[in-house]
């Protein structure tokens, strides 16, 4: 199901801010050569975490799933100084292709990248956190959210992608097994009395939440 139009996705992009070089460099990469190139953030939704992140100016970031590493170059934008953003990538070879870029950009020494398991990685960062952005396999979102939540600061931002998954999580017997992984999770936090969310319709669906 196509949630948002290409003509839509594309008019918004001309109507916001744009991309530095090294992230449309990025974005050209990513999306003409690596299979899983519908998982880029991409434009819209990388300015979107660009600008929260500018509005939170947070001093720690969480990212569990780098990717190719777009998403964590515009988390990172938005860092105090001395700020530190760890990010977690399961595949190596992606792993290699982000680190190539956080050495290219200039927060490479507030970047940094741990290849494995992040279930595995989390409990070993000792951090509090005031952004965390999860967009790892669907599956474990609910695992992920319970592992971090303790350690979100109050009045923390958590952000979720994919929360709508292709429109799945919409149909009236949701089949898929990441579509109900998917709106287990949603269901999940909305039944969390530690915290209040919102649901946004941007690209394949952002959940925000707030720890109280």
């Amino acid at each position: 199901m196509e949630l948002v139009s290409i003509e839509a996705e594309e008019y918004a992009a001309k109507f916001s801010f744009a991309e530095d070089e090294l992230l449309h460099e990025l974005n050209l990469d990513t999306t003409e050569t690596h299979t899983n190139s519908h998982m880029l953030s991409g434009h819209v939704q990388g300015s979107f975490l660009t600008l929260l992140s500018h509005l939170l100016q947070p001093k720690t970031i969480l990212e569990i799933g780098t990717f190719t590493g777009y998403s964590a170059l515009c988390l990172a934008k938005g860092l105090q100084a001395g700020g530190k953003l760890h990010t977690i990538e399961l595949r190596e070879e992606d792993a290699t292709t982000a680190s190539s870029y956080f050495e290219r950009s200039a927060y490479k020494n507030n970047i940094t990248l741990h290849s494995g398991d992040a279930m595995q990685i989390i409990p070993t960062l000792n951090e509090l956190w005031d952004m965390v952005f999860i967009d790892a396999d669907k599956t474990g979102y609910i695992d992920y959210y319970e592992l971090i939540l303790p350690f979100v600061k109050q009045n923390g931002i958590i952000i979720v992608d994919n929360v709508l998954f292709h429109g799945q999580v919409l149909e009236q017997n949701i089949s898929g097994k990441n579509a109900t992984a998917v709106d287990a999770f949603n269901k999940h936090v909305k039944n969390d009395i530690r915290v209040e969310q919102v649901v946004l319709t941007v690209r394949d669906g952002l959940m925000l939440i707030r720890k109280l």
